[in-house]
């Protein structure tokens, strides 16, 4: 019987012109940390990332200013202990210094079956939607949440 494991991206948008901009200095000299931090946490299986360790040069948006990030847990709680019990908190809690509002939504998240990964055109398209229509159990957030399914 397979298991579900949970999907995520989240999408943020720039107070700098791209990556580069002093003003996202903090903030990128602390990537590896936070990225080996999740690495390293239980519950966490995969994330986007390119050769050099990160997801900041992939550009769904055309848009330099937005970044995103992807990644696959074992479940809600895994995930939510991670964004919100770590090191990684004190980033979230400073996120304005870096980043302004992304709509209504910046982080969505689904269930995958074990061993599969989205890919980035999913996971914008499942933002999208929970941006347009609201949580389902097609794509929810935090706020929302929905039991993995039953397979």
């Amino acid at each position: 019987m397979a298991q579900s494991q949970l999907a995520e991206i989240n999408v943020a948008k720039m107070r700098g012109v791209n990556i580069d901009d002093p003003i996202m200095k903090e903030f990128v000299d602390n990537l590896d940390k936070v990225n080996a931090l999740a690495e390293s946490s239980p519950g966490f299986i995969w994330r986007l990332k390119d050769d050099a360790g990160d997801a900041t040069s992939y550009n769904p948006y055309d848009d330099e200013q937005i970044i995103i990030n992807i990644s696959v847990w074992k479940n809600i709680e895994s995930l939510k202990h991670f964004v919100y019990k770590t090191f990684h908190t004190d980033f979230v809690k400073r996120r304005k210094e870096w980043f302004t509002l992304y709509g209504r939504v910046h982080t969505a998240m689904w269930w995958v079956n074990q061993g599969e990964y989205p890919t980035i055109d999913e996971s914008v398209s499942r933002l999208d939607h929970l941006q347009k229509n609201g949580a389902s159990s097609y794509v929810f957030d935090f706020k929302h949440p929905i039991k993995a399914p039953q397979v």
